[in-house]
């Protein structure tokens, strides 16, 4: 008799800590997919925001006409990707920051596209430090994401 209740509570304890544990993993996956998911749609508004007004700018020069964006927009999609960026990737959003400021010096700031508007080669060449930036940031989101080594070599967009 005693051999049978050590075995039924042996069985049941074991069952018991599978459950627990099947439920702890199960648990911290689907906290790993929520974040990932998290990250991901907020590096995806970084970056349409940034097409989208690089996009205007270019555009405001070709055409010789005046532009306006939402800046508190680009600002709240900075800070929500860098709150929840792995360190590594919070990083590269600076360094992207940065180079967009110095973009927006060049083609927004100190150029009026109304009165000295930039030739289709000036604004490339002003957004090329941004792009480079760009393929920093994408890449680096790619190795948090992915474990994507290899990277890509071109900027895509804006």
């Amino acid at each position: 008799m005693l051999d049978v209740l050590v075995t039924t509570a042996a069985g049941a304890l074991s069952a018991t800590v599978g459950v627990v544990a099947g439920g702890l993993v199960t648990r911290r996956a689907q906290d790993r997919q929520w974040s990932r998911d998290q990250q991901l749609a907020a590096y995806r508004e970084l970056l349409a925001h940034y097409a989208k007004f690089t996009m205007e700018l270019r555009r405001a020069h070709s055409e010789r006409r005046g532009w306006d964006y939402d800046w508190g927009e680009w600002s709240t999609a900075l800070v929500h990707a860098g709150l929840i960026a792995p360190a590594e990737v919070a990083a590269e959003i600076d360094r992207f920051d940065h180079a967009v400021d110095t973009f927006l010096d060049q083609v927004a700031r100190t150029r009026d596209p109304l009165t000295a508007p930039l030739s289709p080669d000036e604004f490339e060449q002003a957004r090329q430090p941004t792009a480079r930036a760009q393929v920093q940031l994408v890449n680096a989101i790619r190795r948090s994401l992915s474990g994507d080594r290899r990277g890509i070599p071109v900027s895509i967009g804006g």
